[in-house]
């Protein structure tokens, strides 16, 4: 009789799925969690918990907890249906933690910061007296240290149950981001879904980077409040992260496998950013700028604003893939817009970091009207006045491209300001305690390519040029007849080489012979040694000299004693 063969017991653990609500896939837990808690099917970014948000971005075992004293106040004795005392023990209960956030020291990459984080968990991410006083410390602590600082949001708001003690808390915050601004300490403020009222208006929008990731919702009031309220149907997005980064209110949007790396590099440009030193440029490979008019063939000034012109010719974000390493372009006004005829962030020149702008175009009709055919809006300058000033806010030298045949003429830019947003970049430019050096690439076009055009050194590319007025425009105005534009061109003195002589231009950055289009690797180079070269005589320049040689700069033009005057043209006659 054959023996009986007893079999292992059949295991009954669930094979754990998720639904995701984006697409509707099922995906197998652990391939969730591998993905980072992002669809592998959509790319549909579930929310993280604390602890896995930690995980993700800082280097492992990094993270110190300095908030373990930190606890919950019930200033009003708080009752609903239940007592607030009660909630704030299920809320430990239920995430082991005593508060809504935590802060600490960590590094990314190796680099050292410091870090507060909010969890959504503990009564969903609200803010009161304990969270307030968690994102107050890491920022005293960041400032006493001289560390970034990193804040992590996510919060429907201010905690009600503490009555107007959790209103106070965004007065608490803010202050103590003043202070980092003040001092010139980075707060990068990372915005996760979601990030609402007390929180949104206070602290976490106040960075000077602010970045989230695709999908999450961020906003004052809610979805749902806000239709209420004006009883209509909100568009397709409203809030999301996408939404914002389109109406200029954030710096990045990046998917979630790229924050880490994001914040790395964010960190390494802001290393040893203060004090820039000379030694650390590059190596100038080019040819070296003119300075002397002579040295400069005379040309056709129609042919030059033609070449100037030419859709071929390099655009700003060309120029500068070339001339810098390490470029992130950061976006938005932070009111309303953001406007992509202009284009900036933080690069490296060498060993030195630097925060580089210009007007960017395009080569086809499609980039010309995506870039707007390189005419900002008030947006635009707003966006580019607020990366200066981060400039200066880290001792950065800045670098202006200019290329735009003007500042846009809309009703729209007209309604939000076109002309005080212009005028506000000038005067700002003339104030910054850094070194600025400012390089017409292409169009030189008015006030629109003044606004980014105030340094301590202005040059032009040989084939560019820079005018009051497009010739077009003039001799439409003067001379009555807009086929008048290349006579226009010449009475206007728009080259490079009248330019020079009346000392708007201190050098002239040499061309490829046909135009810069026809070689961009030596067009870079060229540029890049112009820029360099000036920067060799402006690091290490006191910041109050900056300023005051930049205001005697522009003083001295159209005063009788000092400005040059340019003979007369032969013949102006059509």
């Amino acid at each position: 009789m054959a023996s009986k063969v007893e079999t292992p017991a059949k295991t009954t653990e669930p094979v754990q799925w998720t639904r995701c609500p984006s697409c509707d896939a099922f995906v197998y837990h652990k391939r969730l969690k591998r993905n980072l808690g992002v669809c592998p099917e959509c790319n549909y970014h579930f929310r993280l918990p604390m602890q896995e948000r930690l995980a993700t971005l800082l280097d492992e075992g990094s993270f110190e907890d300095l908030s373990g004293d930190i606890e919950p106040v019930d200033p009003l004795a708080f009752a609903d249906s239940k007592p607030y005392a009660d909630r704030l023990a299920e809320a430990f209960r239920k995430t082991g933690s005593r508060e809504g956030a935590l802060y600490g020291t960590a590094t990314i990459g190796g680099y050292p910061l410091v870090v507060a984080i909010m969890n959504f968990a503990f009564i969903g991410g609200s803010m009161g007296g304990g969270v307030g006083e968690a994102i107050t410390r890491g920022a005293e602590l960041a400032l006493e240290r001289r560390l970034p600082f990193l804040a992590i949001s996510a919060s429907g708001g201010a905690r009600m149950q503490e009555g107007c003690v959790s209103l106070m808390q965004l007065a608490k915050t803010s202050q103590a981001v003043a202070r980092l601004h003040e001092e010139g300490v980075l707060f990068v403020s990372f915005l996760s879904d979601p990030t609402y009222g007390g929180v949104s208006a206070s602290f976490a929008t106040l960075g000077d980077l602010l970045i989230s990731e695709p999908g999450s919702y961020i906003g004052f009031a809610g979805p749902k409040v806000i239709e209420q309220t004006i009883r209509q149907k909100l568009p397709e997005g409203f809030q999301t992260a996408g939404f914002l980064m389109d109406h200029g209110q954030l710096d990045l949007v990046e998917p979630r496998e790229n924050l880490r790396n994001s914040l790395r590099k964010i960190l390494e440009l802001h290393t040893g950013a203060d004090g820039p030193d000379a030694a650390g440029l590059p190596e100038a490979t080019g040819a070296a700028p003119i300075t002397d008019p002579e040295q400069l063939p005379t040309r056709d000034p129609w042919e030059i604003v033609q070449l100037a012109r030419h859709t071929d010719r390099p655009n700003t974000l060309e120029y500068i893939s070339h001339v810098f390493d390490d470029y992130q372009e950061f976006f938005g006004d932070r009111l309303f817009d953001e406007d992509a005829a202009i284009v900036g962030g933080l690069a490296k020149l060498g060993d030195i970091t630097v925060i580089v702008l210009g007007h960017q175009k395009g080569h086809t009709t499609s980039e010309m009207m995506e870039r707007n055919f390189g005419m900002p809006n008030p947006e635009g300058y707003r966006k580019a006045l607020r990366l200066m000033r981060y400039a200066a806010k880290f001792g950065m030298p800045i670098v202006t491209l200019v290329d735009t045949p003007g500042a846009y003429p809309g009703i729209g830019a007209e309604e939000r300001g076109q002309s005080i947003a212009i005028a506000q970049s000038i005067m700002e430019m003339s104030r910054f305690p850094v070194p600025i050096v400012v390089v017409v690439t292409g169009e030189g076009g008015s006030g629109g390519a003044l606004a980014l055009a105030v340094g301590d050194r202005v040059m032009m590319m040989e084939n560019s040029y820079y005018s009051v007025i497009s010739p077009e425009g003039c001799s439409t105005i003067l001379f009555k007849d807009a086929a008048q534009a290349p006579r226009a061109a010449a009475a206007l003195r728009v080259t490079a080489p009248d330019l020079l002589r009346l000392k708007i231009m201190d050098a002239i950055v040499p061309e490829p012979e046909g135009g810069a289009h026809t070689d961009a690797l030596v067009a870079a180079q060229n540029l890049k040694t112009a820029i360099v070269t000036s920067f060799r005589d402006l690091l290490g320049t006191a910041p109050d000299q900056l300023v005051e040689r930049r205001y005697a700069r522009f003083r001295m033009f159209g005063t009788a004693d000092q400005q040059p005057v340019l003979p007369k043209l032969e013949s102006t006659d059509a």
